[in-house]
């Protein structure tokens, strides 16, 4: 029988070595085949090393825990298991309540023996099951766990909004939300498309998507929103990735795995 393997990513060496040193205790059998510091590099060894487990710090240089394991799912060979995904993360009310609602699991930090006894013993019985769980359960884990923290604290509500200010040069342009096509992340900035032109913002998506009207925006992508009636149609290619094309843009964009159920018709 082979042993168990598992992924750290966490960005402070101290904290790894000390998740490290407790698994060793909580689970003698379970190998770490790779700690690594920030998001990206977590993709690349998991995608490496196949791993059982995945221990994802939340918050990392860069990328965090939460959009790696995106990122990773979506890159994710179909044929193999999705790997039990367990994030760490200081005590934050928010996270440790979207956690429990997904039924994902979590360690704190600094490491707490007891609880991630407990942690080893739910994943122990997750990967025993593991075959026979759908790659769509953990999508829509991650889906929610996305929407969560991009979402608006309880009673700070905002109203829709109307209109996207951009600076263009030394002025500044008002752009009507129901002119907007798209909405896509690029660098540091967001691409606002319109059917005549674009505009770049600095509001991030995150902060953008709880003030669009999610009935008339989709969220397609990680990185991009669209307008529900600018899509002409939804086009399959060979390997059975998804892309949308629209009636007044000649580019198509790509529909990432995480929200393919969007058009599940196909």
């Amino acid at each position: 029988m082979t042993r168990p393997t598992a992924l750290i990513a966490e960005d402070e060496p101290l904290l790894a070595q000390a998740l490290q040193a407790e698994l060793a205790r909580a689970w003698p059998e379970l190998s770490i085949v790779s700690i690594v510091g920030d998001g990206a590099a977590a993709v690349q060894a998991a995608l490496l090393h196949r791993p059982d487990v995945l221990f994802f710090d939340i918050r990392m240089p860069g990328q965090g825990g939460l959009e790696a394991a995106a990122d990773l799912a979506e890159a994710w060979p179909l044929e193999w298991p999705f790997p039990a995904l367990v994030f760490v993360t200081a005590y934050d009310q928010y996270a440790v309540q979207a956690f429990d609602a997904q039924a994902v699991d979590y360690v704190l930090k600094p490491v707490q023996p007891e609880r991630l006894r407990k942690t080893v013993e739910r994943v122990r019985g997750l990967l025993a099951r593991r075959a026979t769980l759908p790659m769509d359960a953990t999508l829509e884990q991650l889906r929610q766990l996305l929407a969560s923290s991009s979402s608006v604290p309880a009673g700070a509500a905002q109203a829709p909004l109307k209109v996207i200010q951009a600076s263009v040069g030394n002025s500044l342009r008002l752009v009507p939300v129901e002119d907007v096509v798209y909405v896509e992340a690029a660098d540091k900035y967001l691409r606002v498309v319109t059917e005549a032109g674009e505009v770049l913002i600095r509001t991030p998506l995150k902060e953008l998507l709880p003030q669009l009207d999610p009935a008339v925006f989709w969220q397609v992508h990680r990185g991009t929103v669209v307008r529900a009636t600018a899509i002409e149609s939804v086009l399959r290619d060979e390997a059975g990735k998804l892309s949308l094309a629209l009636k007044t843009r000649p580019e198509k964009l790509p529909v990432s795995r995480l929200y393919a159920q969007l058009f599940k018709a196909m």
